[in-house]
């Protein structure tokens, strides 16, 4: 799992990094509800200055950077390397949290080499959280709700992929206000991709900052569950604990050995059509582009391992691959040879995709998208 990095080439936004103006979109938001002389901080990172003396990775597994909160919950922090007004903003699977994958710490390297920060959340979801959260109110950031139900299309009912896109908007608005973002581009990774097509669609102010999105491993958590022997009569189960009003409830401990699980929540992850059901093979070409259609209007990439452990061996991956980048709009199709579900045996190849395609499709300096 050598890693390999793409570092030749200037960086098309590097001037950005020193700029001492605020960012478009900050100044927007700012403009906004007047805080645009209290939210400044200094950049007090250990990660190093602009020059790349001090690089992102001290040694094996071993990270320099600044971890912050960026929201009022404990859950709520986020960990970033390097010290740029670009960052990648990293979103893990079911059970993750910070240093999810092989291939973030090349990842930070050679972002850092392109003056791109990375940043890794953790969410209310992740680790063992994921079974159980819910969205039950509205969070506060400032002085102003981050959204309105009504006029962003929050869906009303409580699952957890709202409650992950809430917060994922937190953190946008924190790098906006906090460290003079220019522009984000999202990585997800396993069911993060789920948390990106879900918070591209919510339309939420801070998604505008959103160029560009990145869908490593988007695959099926339905079609993976149903070749589990308990799945089919756990399904039923949550279907009937929903209808009598207990879809809050949690399932039991059979359902979900790695963390609890309630019906809702069983149900959206393993049910036809459930809200997480976005990249089954068996949903018609229609059904697709109703799930993912919407992402046409941001740049995207899909990275697909062709030797997913967590796709069915029935599932013909390349036709597969190639419906889900077409429901997307055209989005960017990477293949990658026998790589496994978090390529960790591909990690160099991961990294040269990621690194080339940030370089193309991400900000690049003074961008404002309503002009």
């Amino acid at each position: 799992m050598n890693s390999t990095s793409s570092s030749s080439l200037p960086s098309p936004s590097s001037s950005s990094s020193s700029s001492s103006s605020t960012s478009w979109f900050s100044g927007i938001v700012r403009g906004r509800f007047e805080k645009s002389s209290s939210v400044k901080m200094a950049n007090t990172s250990v990660a190093g200055d602009a020059s790349g003396s001090v690089g992102p990775v001290n040694r094996k597994n071993q990270f320099r950077g600044v971890l912050f909160k960026y929201g009022p919950k404990p859950a709520q922090v986020a960990f970033k390397t390097g010290n740029y007004k670009q960052q990648v903003i990293f979103i893990g699977g079911l059970t993750d949290g910070f240093l999810a994958t092989e291939y973030l710490e090349p990842l930070a390297m050679a972002l850092e080499d392109e003056k791109w920060s990375l940043v890794q959340l953790l969410l209310s979801s992740s680790y063992s959280g994921y079974g159980i959260s819910s969205l039950k109110q509205v969070w506060l950031f400032g002085d102003i709700y981050l959204c309105n139900f009504k006029s962003v299309g929050w869906s009303a009912h409580p699952g957890i992929i709202d409650l992950d896109a809430l917060e994922l908007d937190q953190l946008i608005s924190y790098l906006i206000n906090k460290e003079d973002s220019e522009g984000v581009v999202l990585l997800g990774h396993s069911t993060g991709c789920q948390d990106i097509v879900h918070y591209m669609r919510t339309n939420a102010a801070c998604s505008r900052a959103v160029r560009a999105a990145i869908l490593q491993a988007p695959v099926s958590d339905r079609e993976y569950k149903a070749t589990l022997p308990q799945t089919a009569a756990m399904i039923d189960l949550a279907s009937t604990m929903i209808s009598e009003g207990r879809g809050m409830e949690l399932m039991p401990r059979e359902a979900d050995e790695a963390a609890p699980i309630t019906a809702y929540r069983y149900h959206s992850l393993c049910a036809y059509m459930g809200d997480d059901d976005m990249f089954s093979s068996d949903l018609s070409d229609d059904q697709l582009r109703m799930r993912l259609g919407h992402m046409s209007q941001t740049p995207c990439q899909v990275i697909f391992s062709m030797a997913d452990e967590y796709v069915p061996e029935y599932v013909d991956k390349k036709a597969l691959v190639g419906r889900l980048c077409r429901a997307l709009g055209g989005a960017e199709k990477v293949e990658i040879e026998w790589g496994n579900h978090s390529l960790s045996n591909r990690v160099g190849e991961a990294v040269q995709a990621i690194i080339d395609f940030v370089k193309r499709e991400g900000p690049k300096g003074w961008d404002d998208p309503w002009n």
